[in-house]
């Protein structure tokens, strides 16, 4: 009978219902030699920042590559970290044409006329195309995190980073308290009222789907399209159905800290969702996470003038160019305490959550206007990447062969995205 429980709570924990600490030895697996710990999964993790940096004070010089490249004074905060970060440079989206609009195309590289008679189009996002693969084994897919409180100068169309199978764009938990509740707040409802909601949305879905059908008959092409989108809408709808029941009577994580203050603004804020963040791949809720960051509120929260527009187009010598740098200064700080995280938590194996994950930190806009080589750093030993480097490749190299890199190093099967040419080998280790 112990062994039965021991085992239980194995499964539990492996699902995301216990917290995987190293309460290990507590239940069982010393006991049993037989009962080794599985493999720590790979994790996603992509941080977009809208407007970008201060271009002359971020980048390294890129006559200085390698890994004795000197620190520019933007990433001095993550000085303690430089072997464990690569600073990509050279790249670019070759569609890029929208230069307020720092996160809407940055995962995925599309041309924003790429569908006829549309003024605006998209794909699939990098984030997603790993959800796909990762998502089926955790309770929730993929998590994208905003702030829906800061207003969207820098970033563009979408309400998240992540944008699915047709282009269209994915919500978002928008503040730290929400993530916090969907993450670890036990459901009040009683299991049994739950389902019968559930079974109840599927009745309406099937009714909808049973009447757009009759709608079918003679309609133009037009409206053809337009109704195989709209099953499209149903599917999706019963796929997160699906995964609702799938994980109905698992009870949700247990709660590593307590709840957040639900005033938290900018810098704590960012500052709470890396914890949280950490928190959501540790309990193995997901795989894949996005976090389209603040600007505004981050700027007011560390005492820097202007706003997120003036300060992109900051002026050197000026106000501007100094809230810049106070910005560029605050994420690199914030960053180095996500890496902190990152490192101080064990997996199951006793090696640390860093192994296991690969990040994105950057914007698909360099500063001012310019789209070309945006700021790109990327981190964590999980995709098996070559980090420490000042890495500059050919001009204008498409930007999604960095995230293919990834995707293919962290196990995703993609053999391409969007319009990448192929794999950074530099990159590889």
């Amino acid at each position: 009978m112990r062994r039965n429980h021991l085992q239980r709570r194995q499964f539990l924990r492996g699902t995301g219902a216990l917290i995987a600490l190293p309460a290990l030895e507590s239940i069982g697996f010393r006991r049993f030699a037989t009962a080794a710990p599985a493999a720590p999964p790979k994790r996603l993790m992509f941080m977009g920042i809208g407007y970008g940096v201060t271009a002359e004070t971020w980048f390294p010089d890129m006559a200085d590559t390698g890994s004795g490249y000197k620190l520019p004074e933007g990433l001095k905060p993550l000085a303690r970290y430089k072997d464990d970060f690569t600073i990509v440079q050279g790249c670019k989206h070759q569609f890029s044409r929208q230069a307020h609009w720092g996160s809407t195309y940055w995962l995925t590289g599309a041309n924003q006329y790429g569908t006829p008679g549309q003024s605006f189009s998209n794909t699939i996002s990098a984030d997603q195309v790993a959800a796909a693969q990762f998502g089926q084994h955790t309770r929730y897919t993929s998590i994208q995190l905003a702030s829906d409180a800061d207003d969207r100068n820098g970033h563009g169309p979408g309400d998240s980073l992540a944008w699915d199978q047709r282009g269209k764009p994915l919500s978002a938990w928008s503040s730290p308290l929400e993530t916090y509740l969907k993450l670890f707040a036990a459901d009040d409802l009683p299991l049994a009222q739950r389902k019968a909601m559930l079974a109840e949305k599927r009745s309406v879905l099937d009714s909808v789907m049973i009447e757009a059908k009759d709608m079918q008959r003679g309609l133009t092409q037009s409206d053809t399209d337009k109704l195989d989108e709209y099953f499209q809408s149903i599917r999706d709808i019963e796929t997160r159905l699906s995964k609702a029941e799938q994980w109905m009577d698992v009870p949700k994580s247990e709660a590593p800290f307590v709840e957040p203050d639900e005033a938290l603004v900018g810098r704590s804020e960012i500052e709470m969702m890396y914890r949280l963040m950490v928190a959501a791949i540790q309990t193995d809720n997901t795989r894949v996470i996005t976090y389209r960051e603040p600007g505004s509120r981050l700027l007011s929260s560390i005492g820097a003038g202007g706003n997120p527009h003036n300060v992109s187009h900051y002026r050197i010598g000026g106000e501007t160019e100094v809230s810049s740098k106070m910005r560029d200064k605050a994420h690199s700080e914030l960053l180095a305490g996500l890496i902190d995280l990152l490192k101080s938590t064990k997996e199951a194996d006793g090696s640390s959550l860093f192994d296991h994950v690969a990040l994105a930190f950057g914007s698909n806009i360099r500063s001012i206007h310019y789209l070309n080589n945006p700021p790109t750093l990327i981190s964590g030993g999980g995709a098996g990447l070559k980090l420490g480097q000042n890495l500059v490749l050919e001009e204008d190299t498409p930007l999604n062969n960095v995230w293919l890199t990834m995707l293919q190093g962290v196990g995703v099967n993609a053999q391409s995205h969007g319009d990448s040419t192929g794999v950074v080998s530099e990159l590889q280790a």
